[in-house]
Formats: C-alpha cells, structure tokens, sequence
C-alpha cells in the first residue's frame, strides 16, 4: 500500500538520511499519525528536499543543538536561528518548509494531519482549529512534548516491544495537546458519566486478552463498542483504574506467573506465550512490576529453575 503521509522514509529522504525509524497510530477516525526519528551526524552542505504538500503539520522536538539554522519556506528565505536540543518546532507542509543541512542533527518529527486535529474539536461548543500558532524557525520550550518525545524514543529504540495501544495513547495525548496549545482548542468539561457500562468493561477486556501482544488499535476497540478513541480511553481508566496499554501489560504478567507454575516451562517460552517479545522484555517488565526478576519470582514461589 502506498504511503500517504510525509514520515518514515518518505521524511527521510527529504531530510537526505537513509534509516528514519517509525511508529504508526490510527487512533482518530482515518487520521494516520505518525513519529519518525532522523539523524545524520555526518551531512553534506545542502538544502533539505521539498517535502510533498499536504494538509498537515510537522511538530519537530530537536534531541541535538544545530547552531545558525537556515530556515525556508514557500521558496524564501526566512531566518536563521540557533536551535537547542529539546526545543519544539512547528512545520506547516503547505509551505514546503525547508532548512539547510550542513551540521549533524538528530530530531523526532511528529506527523499530524489536520483532520487529527478537527476529530480533537468533534466536542459540544468547540470551534473547528484554523492554522497552528507559531514563527517559522522559532522554537517553543514545550515540556510535555519533551516528555512525550522522551518516552516514544525508547518505544523506537526497542519496536518489537512496544504494544500500538501504548503508541495510540501516547499520539492521542500529543494531538491533543498540541490543538491546545497550539491550536486554540480549550479543553471542555466532561460530564461526569462515571465509567464504561459493564459490557463494554467485559468486551474490551476480553478483545485485549485475546490479544496479548498488543497488536490491536485503541481505534478498532472502541470502533467495536461505539465510542470515540478518547471516551473509551477514559471511559476504561475510570472502570479498570488503567489506560488499556498499562491494562494489558498487568495480564501479561499475569498469564506469565500462572505459565511459571509449569515447572519444566522455559522462561524464553512463557516470555512469548503470554505476549512480550522476547525473555529480556518479560524480565524488565515483570521486575518493573512485581519487583523481582522472573527466575527469582519462580524460585521463591514454586522451587522451579530459574530459565
């Protein structure tokens, strides 16, 4: 399939590196949404290539100092600023927004159509989002974005381990922030409906343990019961005292200490048997959880072997 969005390679090639690692979310109706993580630390002296035009904007957190950026759009010269490591940057893509690449750079690029941003107003009383606030080449000291950015580089670090619940959630609360902050989109009061009806609680439930790998969208989900992304996400929190992706992980862990009572089961089979990666993810996360390595839990608990 043919890809749409300016992320992944289709980014990178316009910013001339060759890996432009990607995490992909349809979290909001169609609206793919997209984090793509660039480097080069060894550039050549060029002007970054035109990037296709669409209706959508880039939100930029730099992770390295780039002195004397030479920034451009619609064809022009704009400034040249001093960028710092952990600034946030907007990129409007119907101004073919452009810069010169002539030091080594590192950066997360977050891909977000506007229609992303519209489903954010689909809410009583709020106003469709016009154009994003912001100067082209000035930066915004923006620490939920610096957070968010944070966390999504250790997901792109180690992709086989991340669950797309965990990448849904983390996109949606990025867009939404940004039509916020950016966009002017004041948050409305929910009314106080309390949680998911107990079918839904079952169903949802059930649809995620059936899938403990996690491969399944929050979109699919709660496309399932009938709600927006964001009611059921909240909807789910109230019920279970978890976002699913945090949900999903307590029953893998779960499936993985009742595994454990097999006593001649090995760890690296109960590891893929109950949804993680691989043996190193189901030891980093079941001693996040239960504050013990796995192989310690079995030992103490049952007497079995510690692999």
């Amino acid at each position: 399939m043919t890809q749409a969005g300016v992320y992944g390679q289709r980014l990178g090639r316009g910013l001339h590196v060759k890996e432009a690692p990607v995490l992909i979310t349809r979290s909001l109706r169609s609206a793919e949404l997209a984090v793509t993580e660039v480097r080069n630390d060894k550039p050549t002296s060029e002007l970054s290539g035109s990037l296709p035009a669409e209706d959508a904007y880039l939100v930029s957190l730099k992770l390295r100092d780039y002195p004397a950026c030479e920034c451009w759009e619609e064809g022009r010269y704009v400034t040249r600023e001093d960028i710092r490591a952990g600034a946030t940057y907007l990129y409007d893509l119907k101004r073919d927004p452009r810069y010169v690449i002539d030091k080594p750079f590192h950066s997360l690029f977050f891909y977000l159509p506007r229609s992303a941003l519209h489903d954010m107003a689909r809410q009583p009383g709020a106003p469709r989002i016009g154009e994003l606030s912001y100067e082209p080449g000035v930066g915004h000291d923006d620490g939920v974005i610096r957070h968010i950015g944070a966390t999504l580089q250790e997901a792109l670090r180690r992709p086989d381990e991340t669950n797309q619940l965990f990448v849904d959630h983390m996109m949606l609360a990025l867009t939404a922030h940004v039509a916020q902050t950016y966009g002017g989109l004041k948050p409305v009061a929910e009314p106080n409906r309390g949680g998911l009806a107990p079918w839904q609680v079952k169903r949802a439930c059930d649809r995620l343990e059936s899938d403990l790998p996690g491969k399944v969208a929050l979109e699919q989900i709660a496309t399932e019961l009938g709600l927006s992304v964001s009611h059921f996400s909240r909807g789910f929190r109230i019920s279970t005292g978890l976002p699913p992706h945090q949900w999903l992980l307590r029953q893998r862990v779960k499936a993985a200490t009742q595994l454990m009572t097999v006593r001649n089961l090995p760890l690296s089979e109960i590891a893929i048997s109950a949804g993680f990666a691989n043996q190193s993810h189901f030891t980093r996360v079941f001693t996040q959880m239960v504050g013990v390595s796995p192989g310690t839990w079995r030992r103490e608990t049952h007497g079995g072997p510690d692999a």
